[in-house]
């Protein structure tokens, strides 16, 4: 009797028959001489809108109490979780539509039943009977990457599949390879005009990628996968590359960096630059920031350079003096600040030797902000004060004597370095001449001042020359 034509291409753990339980109580092979055909039972494997499994019904035909003993057994309420795209009447029209060339049409014992093996002897389907009808000369998990979508729907199409289940996918021989190269299906398939490999995306969602890629938005083939937090049931761990351990890469990393950013961007965020370039923040300005669409990239722990030994903090002050710039790219004032306030002033080696003699000099081109540890109404004043070194009302000869027309230009000085100002002189001395409610009147605005932005900007500023009477233009 010749068998009816079915689907028989099953892979991993899908459905083509009972549950593994169910045929644990079903005996297929004490069955063998009640059933001449396997579509007596499944009818769904030939005919489309009959069902796949069997009315309990049917088995109380035989298993009436009297010629059999009684069963219990109902069809499964839900198809088995499955990441094929297997079906058996969409299969059965389709081999019907290609065509075999072979005698015998397409049927149950093709698949389930191994070579040479009696009747009813019936298992899953076999993998590599699958692989052998769809002309893949491999391995299951060493088929080409086009061939994984003849039998596999993406993972986030097998909507079914419990993360445990994902986790325990066995990883094809290409992945154990210490040289595989996961981008290297990304490139393929974009040769192919396709953004993403069909063979990553049936077992890889997109948060699988995140795992380790910072740059995910920009990788069209991380984009073109759908998310999926089942995806991270499959780990992945983000791991240094070889460069990484040179003894020279902390000093040299910048220039490579600045090379090729984007390579940096595949595993490092901005703040994790950051970490370390807390006061240079221009140098990850090529960084993509943080965000909930990208991974956590490399996690940074900010550690002293070899420079920095045990006895540095006594003699960092040498190294500050030479090179600022180089303390400055990983260190802010604040980092000073911490030990150098308050009081630092008078500390002992904290501003060199003759120091007080030049200090007006430095104050005034602003070499550092004396602000940052010095209070100017308190520390510079009272100073200034003891010295004779104070304002008395208007602009007189003493302290500015070293440049006799020092009134003429004072202006620009005030707008260059107003806080050098204040060390020594009140508002009232300002408004003396520079007030239009009292004073001499001088305009104190430079050439191209904007009133009303100031306005806007701090009104009250205004207020102390002109009272409440502010002119606008």
């Amino acid at each position: 009797m010749k068998l009816a034509p079915v689907l028989a291409v099953l892979a991993l753990d899908a459905v083509a028959g009972l549950s593994a339980q169910q045929s644990a109580r079903f005996d297929h092979a004490r069955h063998a001489k009640v059933f001449a055909t396997c579509t007596v039972c499944h009818a769904g494997a030939a005919t489309p809108a009959a069902p796949l499994w069997p009315d309990s019904a049917v088995c109380g035909s035989c298993h009436d109490g009297t010629i059999q003993a009684r069963v219990t057994w109902q069809p499964p309420a839900t198809p088995r979780a499955t990441n094929l795209r297997f079906e058996h009447g969409a299969h059965a029209r389709a081999v019907a539509a290609r065509g075999t060339g072979a005698s015998e049409p397409l049927a149950c014992v093709n698949c389930h039943l191994a070579e040479a093996a009696p009747w009813m002897a019936v298992q899953r389907a076999a993998i590599p009977r699958c692989l052998e009808c769809h002309g893949v000369k491999t391995a299951h998990l060493a088929a080409p990457d086009t061939a994984c979508a003849t039998c596999h729907v993406p993972l986030a199409e097998a909507t079914g599949l419990a993360a445990a289940a994902v986790a325990k996918f066995d990883a094809p021989p290409s992945h154990q390879d210490t040289a595989f190269v996961h981008g290297a299906a990304h490139g393929a398939a974009a040769r192919a005009g396709t953004p993403i490999a069909a063979s990553c995306a049936t077992c890889h969602a997109r948060d699988f990628c995140l795992q380790c890629h910072v740059d995910a938005p920009e990788q069209p083939a991380i984009a073109a996968l759908p998310r999926d937090p089942r995806a991270t049931a499959i780990r992945a761990r983000l791991s240094a590359p070889g460069s990484h351990g040179d003894g020279t890469f902390l000093a040299t990393h910048g220039a490579a960096a600045r090379e090729a950013p984007t390579t940096c961007a595949s595993c490092h965020t901005r703040e994790s630059c950051l970490t370390c370039h807390a006061a240079t923040v221009r140098v990850a300005a090529a960084m993509p920031a943080a965000g909930p669409d990208r991974g956590i990239g490399a996690v940074i722990v900010r550690r002293p350079p070899p420079s920095h030994g045990a006895d540095f903090a006594r003699r960092h002050k040498v190294s500050a003096a030479v090179a600022a710039a180089s303390c400055a790219s990983c260190h802010t004032r604040a980092d000073c600040l911490e030990c150098h306030r308050p009081g630092a002033g008078r500390a002992a080696g904290y501003h060199p030797v003759g120091f007080l003699a030049r200090h007006p000099a430095a104050a005034y081109a602003r070499e550092t902000s004396c602000s940052d540890c010095h209070n100017t109404a308190g520390f510079c004043t009272s100073c200034h004060a003891r010295s004779g070194v104070v304002a008395r009302g208007q602009l007189r000869p003493g302290y500015h004597d070293v440049s006799p027309a020092f009134i003429a230009g004072h202006g620009a000085a005030a707008r260059q370095n107003l806080e050098s100002c204040t060390s020594c002189h009140v508002e009232r001395d300002c408004l003396t001449c520079h007030s239009v409610i009292g004073g001499r009147r001088f305009d104190p605005h430079g050439p191209g001042f904007d009133p009303n932005r100031l306005i806007k900007k701090n009104p009250e500023m205004c207020t102390a020359c002109h009272g409440r009477n502010i002119p606008t233009r």
